[in-house]
């Protein structure tokens, strides 16, 4: 009721003339659980309204996981700077270095989650449309029917042994926030 459109199958042709939302963002924290509520509520969307992925409608905000408070440097005012992971954080810094900061001139925060953000925080990193990172959500290349093997093996009742083979196959590849 809250997005308006019935739950409805793949081959079902739904009534999406009463959406109220032209895109359905899911807000979850930066960490390792917020990617496991982002899948919970993906599955959900997957098997009961999967025609508004089709259509482009879903998608996962990207809040940062750090806050840079960087210096001064030169004719560039303080500024605080918001990288979404460890990556962007290191160029984020690297950045810096370049641009006449001192080493450890700067302060580093980590968030642990969307409720440590204060409101202002939150609307200039993960609400506001102007600022905001967003990353949509569609089937892509691997289509509709691998994507459907695909979560059934990793959502599925009964598919325990198969996320076990899987994890010892692959989980050695997985980057994981501890």
């Amino acid at each position: 009721m809250a997005i308006g459109v019935d739950p409805h199958g793949a081959n079902d042709t739904p009534d999406l003339s009463g959406l109220r939302y032209g895109k359905i963002c899911i807000l979850s924290d930066a960490d390792v659980d917020g990617s496991h509520i982002q899948v919970l509520l993906l599955t959900l969307f997957f098997r009961h309204f999967p025609k508004l992925i089709e259509r482009g409608n879903i998608y996962i905000a990207k809040p940062p996981l750090y806050r840079v408070d960087a210096p001064a440097r030169g004719k560039k005012p303080a500024a605080k700077i918001y990288a979404l992971d460890d990556g962007e954080l290191t160029a984020t810094l690297d950045k810096l270095r370049k641009e006449g900061a001192r080493e450890g001139s700067w302060s580093i925060g980590r968030f642990k989650g969307l409720g440590e953000m204060n409101a202002e925080q939150l609307w200039e990193t993960t609400l506001n449309p102007d600022t905001r990172r967003l990353l949509q959500i569609e089937f892509a290349a691997l289509g509709f029917e691998a994507t459907v093997e695909s979560l059934t093996k990793l959502m599925g009742k009964g598919e325990a042994q198969a996320r076990r083979d899987l994890m010892e196959m692959h989980g050695d590849a997985v980057e994981v926030d501890v």
